[in-house]
């Protein structure tokens, strides 16, 4: 079932949304981008098609706080301070971040299951929001995305004039029943004319035809491939791209001592670091090229062997626009012939 409000009541939805739960949509700030905050009232949903970083931020944060510990001379108490019990729904996730929790489901909600993660995404609900002017950086559809019908428990479509909204899974359903004072059916009409325009923007996009091929009988092949010097001659081993993927999931566990506590947390690491899976005996990718195609690597061959032919890519873009020295995984694929021939 489609119900619809004007868009010009769109403050009057997220009210109702907030009033009974924390409700978070994407608002730009300025000299960083659009980034998700708590809506109140007066805040102002950015514009842009995709925030600096994914929604997986909410579930896998850059920094996790994960105990405490308190020491009283030989006493040790244990302190599980987490705060992951809270309901919330996050609005405007584009189609490429909704596909990004599936990956990362398959790695945190796999035995044995990180409650961390599982915890955060029990309590949530995800409202997608559909594209309508795909950028020249998308590729999403590369890995068989639909911009215009994007996955959440809810998507939305907004039009000039209307915000259209249907419920997918039951958290969805339970979240549109309870706003049934500021939403009426409708049809899907003009949904339906919406995904052709959007359909029609993606067919002249420069990335459209990009088709990644299936790797996961060639493992050894692509990992021995001479290309690879070249391509990470030029790698900074700066990390923006996997500070902006919404799918790398790689992170590493600290402690901070104080005077009578000791906190342990959990913060995003990256496999173009060089001190990446630092042990006593060293690392075990000692130069830039080991590194650069751990992480392509990854994306492209390793996580399908594991994963039914899932890509751990979703072709949003960010690595793209942020990467400084303009190496990203379409080049990767282009150089090492991993795109299926047009």
């Amino acid at each position: 079932m489609m119900y619809k409000l004007p868009l010009e009541q769109l403050d009057k939805f997220f009210a109702a949304i907030a009033k009974d739960e924390t409700l978070y949509v994407p608002v730009d700030v300025e000299n960083v981008g659009a980034v998700y905050q708590p809506w109140k009232e007066g805040t102002k949903m950015s514009k842009a098609l995709n925030t600096l970083r994914s929604a997986k931020d909410f579930f896998f944060p850059q920094i996790q706080p994960m105990v405490k510990f308190r020491r009283e001379g030989k006493k040790i108490e244990v302190i599980d301070d987490r705060k992951e019990s809270e309901d919330f729904v996050i609005f405007g996730v584009r189609a490429c971040d909704a596909a990004s929790f599936d990956v990362l489901d398959r790695v945190f909600l796999a035995d044995p299951v990180d409650t961390y993660y599982e915890n955060r995404r029990k309590h949530s609900t995800v409202v997608t929001l559909a594209c309508t002017l795909p950028e020249e950086t998308c590729f999403c559809t590369s890995f068989g995305i639909d911009p215009a019908q994007p996955g959440g428990d809810a998507r939305a479509w907004m039009t000039l004039d209307t915000l259209y909204v249907e419920p997918v899974t039951e958290k969805g359903t339970a979240l549109v029943e309870k706003l049934n004072e500021v939403l009426t059916e409708s049809d899907d009409k003009d949904v339906e004319q919406q995904k052709f325009y959007t359909h029609e923007i993606l067919k002249h996009l420069p990335l459209h035809n990009l088709k990644p091929t299936d790797n996961r009988e060639k493992e050894m092949e692509i990992f021995n491939d001479p290309r690879w010097a070249e391509l990470s001659s030029h790698c900074l081993g700066c990390g923006t791209c996997t500070f902006v993927c919404p799918t790398c999931q790689c992170f590493d566990i600290e402690e901070f001592s104080g005077n009578k506590t000791v906190e342990r947390y959990r913060c995003w690491d990256s496999c173009m670091y060089n001190d990446f899976t630092m042990m006593a005996a060293g690392t075990p990718r000692k130069t830039q090229k080991e590194r650069f195609r751990q992480r392509f690597m990854h994306k492209l061959v390793y996580y399908p062997i594991k994963n039914d032919g899932v890509y751990s890519c979703v072709g949003c873009g960010r690595c793209l626009k942020k990467c400084p020295i303009h190496m990203n995984i379409v080049k990767v694929m282009k150089t090492l012939g991993l795109e299926e021939e047009e």
